[in-house]
């Protein structure tokens, strides 16, 4: 007859107190039990794990080497338990997130301001990555939700759930301050350096289709790696650059770059939330997917 876990749980207590009454005691057990099982126990292993006598239980030599054993793999079982337990009741668990730096300024950080202070003892780890690097990671399970700027293509294993929709304005450095004072044409800026992320991202083709339906040339003199790079180097006036007009505005007020406006409206944006439904996920995920999707 196999030996059970029961057995070894039993043995462990009756060990740790050196009693069997006791230790029926913590299980809720009666005493004969206990020690019929006991009995059973060191029958399969062929030894005499206990010395009984009237000042208590001691064990054998081969009592302590199983005890050993027994009261790593019980402590280990028990920490992994109280784990569990902390994770479900989300006391602990660790969410890893992409995002681009527009979601993350527009929405992001205000939803993980409100997670962090809901769910305190959950670890936050968050990448800063262009659309194409946070759907690569989030494929190869490296994270687990990401918030992106569309236009995207995600694979069959990803939900996308749209968030949040923003405009963006085309900027430039105090070098071109007289192109502020007057409307301009996308054809008008073939003559200006234009800064952008690069082809692989979804803010090159969003921009690039823009121009196209406009009949229009879309030349990058100038590639960034995220969104976060361009308005820097359009402070700097190494060029003209597309960016999110809220996340711009106190850079305008304080004259550092100007609003270029333009005759033909650029269409809106989207941030997206996406997530691989092909693995499961953890509660602290779950948790801040309904407070992002909230």
């Amino acid at each position: 007859m196999a030996v059970t876990y029961d057995y070894y749980r039993i043995f462990y207590y009756v060990a740790q107190y050196s009693s069997f009454t006791k230790a029926a005691e913590v299980l809720s057990n009666n005493q004969p039990n206990i020690t019929r099982c006991m009995n059973i126990l060191e029958h399969e292993l062929g030894c005499q794990l206990f010395i009984r006598s009237n000042r208590g239980i001691t064990l054998t030599p081969e009592g302590e080497q199983l005890y050993a054993h027994v009261a790593v793999a019980f402590e280990q079982i028990r920490m992994g338990e109280d784990e569990v337990r902390r994770e479900v009741s989300l006391q602990q668990g660790v969410v890893t997130i992409g995002a681009s730096e527009t979601a993350l300024n527009l929405l992001l950080l205000k939803k993980l301001s409100e997670f962090h202070e809901k769910y305190p003892g959950v670890h936050l780890r968050i990448f800063n990555y262009s659309a194409p690097q946070a759907l690569d990671a989030l494929r190869k399970g490296l994270l687990d939700c990401a918030a992106v700027t569309a236009p995207i293509q995600p694979g069959k294993e990803f939900q996308v759930t749209p968030l949040f929709r923003f405009r963006e304005i085309l900027l430039g450095g105090p070098k071109f301050r007289d192109l502020a004072s007057r409307m301009c044409r996308l054809r008008d800026l073939d003559a200006y350096s234009l800064i952008c992320p690069g082809s692989e991202t979804g803010t090159y083709s969003f921009y690039q289709k823009f121009f196209l339906r406009h009949d229009c040339p879309f030349r990058v003199d100038m590639e960034t790696a995220t969104m976060d790079q361009v308005l820097p180097m359009v402070k700097h006036n190494l060029g003209l650059g597309f960016y999110s007009e809220t996340l711009a505005a106190e850079s305008i007020v304080r004259g550092e770059v100007f609003h270029i406006r333009l005759v033909e409206p650029i269409p809106e944006r989207e941030i997206n939330l996406v997530e691989d439904i092909s693995r499961p996920q953890r509660m602290a995920v779950q948790a801040l997917v309904r407070l992002i999707k909230s």
